[in-house]
C-alpha cells in the first residue's frame, strides 16, 4: 500500500445505499430509536421511560422539532434531545393524571392518619406547605409536583382561607367523585317521545302477543285470531281474521300465543284447541297445522338451530316445556301442506309428525306450575323457561340430554335410519333432566318475564314482586344486582345488547330504561305520560326500529330519542346550545355552560375536558357566569331567577342567592358580575324584573340560601323600565347598566344615585321596527383622542357607539362594526385597552385597533375580522397572558383562536393542542361547519352588497376570513 494514500475502511460500501423511509419525521424517529438502542447498559435503564414517551410523540411536536432547529442533510439525535426536553416540560400536566384520580383507599387512610395526627397536635387545620408535606409523604410518587399539589390545595380552599381540614378533603374527594358518575350516567341517558304513538284496538279483546319483523312490520293477534299488519309508526297495513266459526253449539277458536319465523316467512299461531298453525305471513293464508296436542300450548317460541333446521318449543299449564326439533324445515312443511285438509287447513296429528323421519319430539317436565314463558337461545344452545314456581321460578336446560349419550345416540340411529320408518312409539309421558343438564333459579314469587344475553353474560327475571334481577347464566345461587323502581309486576323485560340497555314494563304500563353496567335507571315512561292504558299484556322490543311496542287497551309505540347524528368531520363542546363562557386564570381552565344546565371545565393548554356537572332536572338553564376576584369559585345566573355559587372544581353548590318576591316566581337572571367596593365584595345580578339585585360576599356567612340588599332607591323610582341585559363595572366606583330598550344607566356603586343615562340614536324613519336592545356595553379609559372614561355600547344595525361618561354622558361618534350589519352580542377588550373584539349573530368576531381611533374621521376599518362560529356569539373573552381568544356559541362549541383570528381548535377535539406551540393549532384550517355554512360562501345574498369597510383592505387582514 503506497504511503500517504488514504484508502476507504472496507466496512464502507461503494456505493450510498438508502433504506425506504416514508418521510422526513420516520426517519427521524428511526434515527432516535437507533441512537437509543445503541446506548450502554447503564443507562438503558435510564432512557426506559424516554423510550415508552417517544413513541407517543405527536407529528405536530415533530414538524415543530423541524422548524424551530435549522436541519442539516442529516438529523441526529443531539439535535432532538433539547427540544423534547422542553416539549415534556411543558406538556407534563397532560400525561400526569390529576392527584384526587390516583388517590386508593389504602392512601385516603394513611392522609386520614396523618391528618388527624396533625390536627391533634396543631390549630386543627393545615395550610398548603403542610398539605405538599403530607400528600408527598402519602402518595410515594415522585411524578407528583408541588404545583399540582398546590393546585388541588387551591381546588379543595374555594374561599382562599390558605387552610383546609379533613372533612374539607374528604367532602371535595366525595363530591367529585360523585359528580363524575353523575356526567358519565348523563353521557348514557336515553329517552323515549312522549307520548307515544298510541292506536285503539276496540272490542276489549287483549292481544295475546306482538312481533316485529326485519322489514319494519308489527304483527299483532288478538285472542280471536284477528291478525293485524302494522307500520312502525302504527298505519294499519291488513287485518284478517284467521279462526272459521264453527257450529252454532260450538265455542269459536281462541289463540294463546304465535311467533314468527322470518327465514320461512311463516307465522305460527297456538290455539286452545291444542293445535300450532302455520299460516302464509304475506298473504296470511293457511299453510298447515299441528293437531292433537297433548296440552294446551300457553306459550310458544321458534329458534333457527341450523341451516334449514329449527326448533318450535311450547309451554303448558302442567309446567311441561315441548321442544319439536325439525330438519328440512322447508321440505317437511312442504309435505305437511299437501295433507288432508281439517277446517280448511293441512293438517297432521302431532302423534305422525313426531314420528316423521326429519323431527325429534321432547317433552320436559320442568315446573311444578304453568309455564309463563320458554325461549330458545341459539348462542347458548339452550331453553329457558320461567313459571310462577318459588322453587323452580326459571329454569336453563339443553335441548337433548347428554348423559344418557349413547342410549340416545342409538334411539337416533334406529328412528331415523334411511328409508325405514321410526320403530319408537311417541310417549307423551315428560322426562326429567337430569341436574347436569339444567341450571334451576329459584325466584320469590316466580318469574313472569326474562331474557339472556352472550354479549353481556347477562340474564335477568322480573315477576310479581316488582324487582328485576340480573343473574350471571351459569351461576343460580345469588343475582349479580337488583334492579328497583317499579311499582307494579314486571311483565316484560329485554335486553339491548348493543346499547347496553334493559328495557322492563310492568302491569300499571310504566316503561323503564336501565343501564346494564352502572345498574341504574336511565329514563321513566309513566303511563300518563305515554298515554298507554289498561293491563299490559304483550311487548316487544325492535332493535332495527329503535321501539318499544306495547298492547294493552291499545297499541302504542314507544321511540327512543336518538341523539342528533353529528358529521365525523364536527366537533361539538356540548350537546346544548353554550350560554356564556369563562377564563379562571388561577387554574388556567375554561368554563362554559349551557341551556341544559350543563357546566364544563377545559383545560386551557390542550382542549381537554376536565371535569363536568350539573345537567340534573332541579337545575334552570344558565344564562350568565363570572368569577370571583380570586377565580377560585364559578357563580352562575339562571333563567328560574337564582345565583348558585359553585366550587367548579367539584361541582359543588356552595351558595344559593335568591330573590324574594310576594308571588314566588323568580324572573330569568341575564347578566352577573362580581366586584369589589373598598374592602367589600358584592355579586351583581339583573334581567327581567328590571332592577339591580346587590348579594353581599361575606366569607363568614353560612347561610346556603341568600337574599339580596334592599334595592338603590333611585333603581326603584328612575331606573329602567324594560328588561337589563348588560351589568359592566368601572373601577373604583361606576357600574353601567343597559336595558331591551335602548336605554343606559351609569351608577354610582356608593351612594347607589344615577350618575347619567342616555338612549342609543338611531334613524327616525326606521325606529318603529329597529332593535333597540343593548346586549354589550364596556368601559374604555386608556384611549389617546380622549382623557375621559369612555363606554361603548352595541347599536343597531351592527353599530357600536361611542358615549363619554364622566361629562354627563354626551354621544361621541359610533362606526358599523358588522359587516353585514348584524347586531353586535358581545364585546370584549385587551388589559390595555388597545383592542376591542366584537362579535355578532351570525358568528364573526371584528378586532379594532381603539389606539388610532378618531371619532371625527370615517369608520375605521377592522385590523382582522373572521367567522368563528355559525350562529350567535354568546361568549368571549381575551387571554392577554397567552395572547389568545377565547370564544363560545349557541352552536354548541366553545374554541380558542390566537389574536389575530388563527384557529387553536375546539375544546373537546379529540387532538390536543399547545397554545405555545402553533403547529399543533388547527390553523391553517378553519371550522368545517363554518367552511360550509352558507353565510361563509361569497354568492350569498347577503355578501352581494356594497360593505362600510373601504375597499383597500388588506389582503393579510382578509385571509382568516371564511
Amino acid at each position: 500500500m503506497p504511503a500517504g494514500r488514504n484508502v476507504r475502511s472496507s466496512s464502507t460500501p461503494g456505493r450510498l445505499e438508502t433504506q425506504h423511509v416514508t418521510s422526513l419525521l420516520s426517519e427521524l424517529r428511526c434515527t432516535g430509536e437507533r441512537k437509543r438502542n445503541s446506548s450502554g447498559p447503564e443507562r438503558r435503564g435510564h432512557r426506559s421511560a424516554v423510550n415508552k414517551e417517544s413513541k407517543e410523540e405527536p407529528e405536530w411536536f415533530i414538524r415543530e422539532l423541524l422548524k424551530q432547529n435549522k436541519r442539516r442533510h442529516s438529523v441526529t439525535l443531539g439535535e432532538k434531545t433539547p427540544t423534547l426536553r422542553r416539549q415534556r416540560h411543558s406538556r407534563g400536566s397532560i400525561r400526569s393524571l390529576k392527584i384526587d384520580e390516583t388517590i386508593s383507599l389504602d392512601i385516603l387512610q394513611k392522609l386520614k392518619v396523618e391528618f388527624e395526627d396533625f390536627e391533634r397536635h396543631g390549630s386543627g387545620c393545615i395550610d398548603a406547605r403542610t398539605f405538599g408535606r403530607l400528600v408527598k409523604k402519602c402518595l410515594g410518587s415522585p411524578h407528583t409536583t408541588n404545583e399540582q399539589i398546590q393546585g388541588l390545595f387551591k381546588k379543595i380552599d374555594y374561599s382562599g382561607q390558605g387552610r383546609i381540614s379533613w372533612g374539607q378533603f374528604c367532602a371535595h374527594v366525595l363530591q367529585e367523585h360523585k359528580e363524575r358518575e353523575e356526567s358519565a350516567r348523563r353521557s348514557k341517558q336515553v329517552a323515549f317521545t312522549l307520548p307515544a304513538t298510541v292506536k285503539a284496538l276496540g272490542q276489549g279483546i287483549p292481544v295475546v302477543n306482538i312481533r316485529s319483523t326485519h322489514d319494519g312490520t308489527v304483527v299483532t293477534v288478538r285472542e280471536d285470531g284477528a291478525v293485524c299488519l302494522w307500520s312502525p309508526e302504527l298505519r294499519l297495513h291488513k287485518t284478517k281474521h284467521l279462526f272459521n266459526e264453527g257450529p252454532a253449539n260450538r265455542k269459536s277458536k281462541w289463540a294463546s300465543n304465535f311467533t314468527l319465523i322470518a327465514e320461512y316467512k311463516k307465522l305460527v299461531i297456538a290455539t286452545g284447541d291444542r293445535e300450532i298453525q302455520f299460516y302464509d305471513l304475506s298473504t296470511l293464508e293457511p299453510y298447515c297445522q299441528i293437531s292433537a296436542l297433548e296440552t294446551v300450548p300457553l306459550t310458544l317460541n321458534y329458534g333457527y338451530t341450523g341451516p334449514d333446521k329449527c326448533c318450535i318449543l311450547y309451554g303448558d299449564a302442567e309446567g311441561c316445556v315441548t321442544i319439536i326439533l325439525i330438519s328440512s324445515f322447508g321440505d317437511t312443511l312442504r309435505l305437511w301442506n299437501k295433507l288432508p285438509k281439517v277446517e280448511n287447513i293441512p293438517n297432521i296429528v302431532i302423534d305422525n309428525a313426531a314420528t316423521s323421519p326429519n323431527v325429534t319430539f321432547v317433552r320436559w317436565k320442568v315446573h311444578h306450575d304453568w309455564v309463563t314463558q320458554a325461549r330458545y337461545f341459539p348462542s347458548f344452545q339452550a331453553v329457558v323457561s320461567s313459571s310462577g314456581d318459588d322453587s323452580s321460578a326459571l329454569v336453563l336446560g339443553r335441548v337433548l340430554p347428554l348423559t344418557d349419550a349413547g342410549q340416545r345416540l342409538s334411539e337416533i340411529r334406529e328412528a331415523c335410519y334411511e328409508g325405514k320408518t321410526k320403530k319408537v312409539q311417541m310417549s307423551w309421558t315428560p322426562r326429567t333432566r337430569a341436574s347436569s343438564d339444567q341450571t334451576v333459579f329459584a325466584v320469590y314469587k316466580g318469574v313472569k318475564s326474562f331474557d339472556l344475553c352472550h354479549k353481556h353474560s347477562l340474564l335477568i327475571t322480573g315477576g310479581m314482586d316488582r324487582l328485576i334481577r340480573m343473574w350471571n347464566p351459569h351461576f343460580s345461587g345469588k343475582p349479580t344486582g337488583i334492579l328497583k323502581g317499579h311499582c307494579a309486576p314486571v311483565v316484560h323485560l329485554c335486553i339491548s345488547s348493543e346499547d347496553g340497555h334493559v328495557f322492563s314494563v310492568s302491569i300499571d304500563g310504566t316503561v323503564k330504561v336501565w343501564d346494564i353496567q352502572d345498574q341504574c335507571c336511565l329514563f321513566t315512561a309513566e303511563a300518563k305520560a305515554s298515554g298507554i292504558h289498561g293491563d299490559v299484556t304483550a311487548c316487544s322490543y325492535s332493535s332495527a326500529m329503535k321501539s318499544l311496542f306495547v298492547a294493552a287497551d291499545c297499541v302504542a309505540a314507544l321511540s327512543l330519542m336518538m341523539r342528533q347524528q353529528v358529521c365525523r368531520r364536527l366537533t361539538l363542546s356540548h350537546s346544548e346550545a353554550v350560554t356564556c363562557c369563562g377564563y379562571s386564570e388561577e387554574f388556567r381552565e375554561v368554563v362554559s355552560c349551557t341551556e341544559g344546565s350543563v357546566v364544563k371545565v377545559w383545560d386551557l393548554d390542550t382542549g381537554r375536558q376536565v371535569f363536568e356537572f350539573g345537567g340534573t332536572r332541579d337545575l334552570s338553564a344558565i344564562t350568565c357566569m363570572t368569577f370571583d376576584l380570586k377565580g377560585r369559585r364559578l357563580i352562575t345566573g339562571g333563567r328560574d331567577g337564582c345565583l348558585k355559587i359553585w366550587n367548579f372544581s367539584n361541582g359543588q353548590c356552595l351558595k344559593t342567592l335568591k330573590k324574594g318576591t310576594d308571588d314566588g316566581k323568580c324572573l330569568e337572571v341575564c347578566h352577573c358580575i362580581f366586584l369589589k367596593v373598598h374592602r367589600n365584595c358584592y355579586v351583581i345580578s339583573a334581567g327581567r324584573d328590571r332592577t339591580i339585585d346587590i348579594y353581599s360576599d361575606a366569607p363568614g356567612d353560612l347561610r346556603h340560601v341568600q337574599k339580596p340588599q334592599p334595592s338603590w332607591q333611585d333603581d326603584l323610582n328612575n331606573g329602567h323600565k324594560e328588561d337589563i341585559l348588560c351589568v359592566v363595572q368601572c373601577p373604583p366606583s361606576l357600574l353601567a347598566t343597559s336595558s331591551y330598550d335602548g336605554e343606559i344607566i351609569v351608577w354610582n356603586v356608593v351612594s347607589g344615585r344615577i350618575q347619567c343615562r342616555f338612549v342609543c340614536p338611531h334613524s327616525a324613519e326606521n325606529a318603529e321596527g329597529l332593535d333597540k336592545s343593548v346586549p354589550s356595553i364596556i368601559f374604555l379609559k386608556n384611549v389617546p383622542f380622549s382623557s375621559a372614561t369612555l363606554l361603548l355600547s352595541s347599536g343597531a344595525a351592527g353599530c357600536i357607539n361611542v358615549w363619554r361618561v364622566l361629562s354627563g354622558g354626551p354621544f361621541v361618534s359610533g362606526f358599523r362594526a358588522s359587516l353585514f350589519q348584524e347586531k353586535i352580542t358581545i364585546m370584549a377588550k385587551t388589559e390595555e385597552d388597545t383592542l376591542l373584539y366584537a362579535a355578532d349573530q351570525i358568528g364573526y368576531i371584528y378586532v379594532y385597533d381603539m389606539s388610532k381611533f378618531n371619532p371625527e374621521e370615517k369608520s375605521p376599518r377592522p385590523q382582522y375580522f373572521w367567522r368563528a362560529h355559525t350562529s350567535r356569539v354568546s361568549g368571549l373573552q381575551i387571554v392577554d397572558n397567552d395572547q389568545v381568544v377565547l370564544t363560545s356559541s349557541t352552536d354548541r362549541t366553545v374554541r380558542l383562536w390566537s389574536r389575530s383570528g388563527e384557529f387553536i381548535g375546539t375544546f373537546g377535539q379529540s387532538d390536543i393542542w399547545n397554545i405555545h406551540v402553533p403547529s399543533s393549532w388547527t390553523h391553517p384550517a378553519v371550522p368545517y361547519e363554518v367552511l360550509t355554512h352558507p353565510l361563509s360562501l361569497p354568492d350569498h345574498d347577503l355578501l352581494n352588497f356594497k360593505t362600510q369597510f373601504p375597499d383597500d383592505c388588506d389582503g393579510r387582514e382578509l385571509e382568516a376570513v371564511s
